[in-house]
């Protein structure tokens, strides 16, 4: 009977963790302007999904790597998606988005998101796919346009 029930809680388990990962595959958001933004769509593109938050000073310094990233990447080989958390209220973040030139769609940060994309501990946090639409890196703190060029180039090959 033991080696059943064991047997059985092994199956479930990886049933449900299979349909954990099935959920975390391929993402939705619906970004600040209203559009609609699917992993699945930007097959053949590098995906940076960046946590964030108005209050964090190494967000800010990141944010001109990733305008220049997107800005030059974004009809090529890579999408980047803005996802801020923990602000006062939506006219907080347009400000924020307009003094520093953020170019890249930004996603209004909820509960819906982390049970898509994953929790963050630190701010910021970036969760990188690559063209395939896999979860290769999760990068916390600082990410920079070397670091992500270097990752690109290595993935390339």
């Amino acid at each position: 009977m033991y080696k059943f029930l064991l047997g059985l809680l092994i199956l479930l388990s990886s049933q449900f963790a299979g349909a954990e990962v099935a959920v975390k595959s391929d993402f939705l958001l619906k970004d600040m302007t209203g559009v609609q933004h699917q992993l699945s769509h930007y097959k053949g593109k590098w995906v940076l999904v960046n946590y964030w938050a108005t209050w964090c000073p190494p967000c800010l310094e990141e944010v001109p790597d990733l305008v220049n990233l997107y800005d030059q990447h974004r009809q090529k080989d890579l999408m980047v998606l803005g996802v801020v958390f923990d602000y006062k209220d939506v006219s907080e973040v347009k400000a924020y988005v307009d003094d520093m030139l953020m170019s890249y769609p930004i996603v209004l940060g909820d509960d819906s998101v982390v049970e898509q994309i994953g929790t963050a501990e630190v701010m910021p946090t970036t969760f990188i796919y690559n063209p395939k639409g896999k979860l290769v890196k999760v990068k916390r703190g600082i990410v920079t346009k070397q670091y992500v060029d270097n990752l690109m180039k290595a993935g390339a090959k």
